[in-house]
Order: structure tokens, then C-alpha cells, then sequence
């Protein structure tokens, strides 16, 4: 996929990444539907398949989750270079789309994190603090389950990927009814995976 980008896209890529940090409650991957609205939908910088791949390799990958961003980034810069075959100045291109990513979904909530936390600690007595905390919960899971759902409709065949559904119904009865470990399951998962099983 070839794209084209002008100065003013790479400062509206930058721009929008630095409003969804605003936004990520949570965590970054709660902004992965506006993610998903803005680079597919929107602009058609990146397919269904680019995107949902993107934040597969990173979930499965060890290090922080916010990891997804960087290979957006670097996605969108790869495919305004003309391609991985293209070349150094693709690659160039893709290190620009990992930077801009990187620092509009972590400098403005990290800048923000800090300040509001340092406030939050000196007032953590006050009625308001704490029902803000409270009131957070909800909010935080209804973005992940929104994630979720963005990530399951994009494989839109549902008869084709039953055992999919099944797995991920029999884990979460897993994790939410027993007191079993979430690594054994991510283990059995990738079991199942490397066995080629489903």
C-alpha cells in the first residue's frame, strides 16, 4: 500500500496521537478504536488487516502494550515511502511515523499523569478524589471491551472462526470463575497457536 503525505498530514497524525493521550484512559489501547476510525476508516493509511495485525504483534510481544502506537507509526511511514522494498528512505519515513507517534501518545498524558497525580496524593481526602477514582472503573473497562469489539468484527466471519469465539468464551469463564493464573492461559494460547490446533 502506497500512500502520499504532506507535511500538514505528518503534523495531523502527530496532533491526533497527542488528543487520543488526552483520552486514554486506561491506557493507550482503550484509544485503539479512534485509532482504528481515523488511520482506516478516515484517512486509509493503513487496511483492516495492517491495523488488527499491528496490535496482535504487539500484544503478544513482552514489553509495555503501548508498543501497538510504534508499529502504527511505523506502518504509516513505510507506506508513505512506498513500501518496506522501497528502500532507506522508506524506513527513514517509518522511524518518522514511530517518533511522531510515540511522543503524541506519550508526552501529553505523561506530562499530565505527573501533575495530576502529584495533586490527586496532596488532596487524596477529599470526597471528590475519591469518587473520581471510583468512577474511573467503568469507564476504563467499557473502552476495553469497545477495543475488543473493534478487533473481533474486523474478522467478520463468524462461522469460519467458531473455535476463535469458543476460546475466547471458555477463558474469560476461565479467569473470571477460577483462581488460575492469566499467564497459564496466555501459555495455552500460544500452545495452541504453535500447534496450529485453530
Amino acid at each position: 500500500m502506497t500512500i502520499s503525505l504532506s507535511p500538514q498530514d505528518w503534523l495531523d497524525f502527530f496532533v491526533h496521537f497527542a488528543s487520543l493521550s488526552l483520552l486514554g484512559i486506561g491506557g493507550a489501547i482503550t484509544t485503539a478504536p479512534d485509532m482504528h476510525r481515523y488511520l482506516v476508516d478516515e484517512r486509509n493509511w493503513l487496511t483492516d488487516a495492517t491495523f488488527s495485525s499491528s496490535i496482535a504483534l504487539a500484544q503478544s510481544a513482552p514489553g509495555p502494550n503501548v508498543l501497538f502506537v510504534a508499529l502504527m507509526g511505523w506502518q504509516v511511514g513505510i507506506n508513505a515511502g512506498g513500501g518496506f522494498g522501497a528502500g532507506p528512505s522508506a524506513w527513514g519515513l517509518g522511524l518518522m511515523g514511530v517518533t511522531l507517534s510515540m511522543l503524541g501518545i506519550l508526552l501529553p498524558s505523561s506530562v499530565l499523569t505527573y501533575k495530576a497525580t502529584k495533586w490527586a496524593h496532596q488532596n487524596r481526602n477529599l470526597l471528590s478524589v475519591r469518587a473520581f477514582k471510583s468512577g474511573m472503573a467503568p469507564i476504563v473497562i467499557g473502552l476495553l471491551v469497545s477495543t475488543g469489539w473493534l478487533l473481533s468484527v474486523a474478522q467478520n466471519d463468524y462461522a469460519k472462526n467458531w473455535k476463535l469465539w469458543l476460546v475466547t468464551i471458555v477463558a474469560t469463564l476461565v479467569v473470571t470463575r477460577t483462581s488460575i493464573h492469566l499467564l497459564w492461559l496466555i501459555a495455552a494460547g500460544g500452545l495452541v497457536g504453535a500447534t496450529g490446533i485453530l
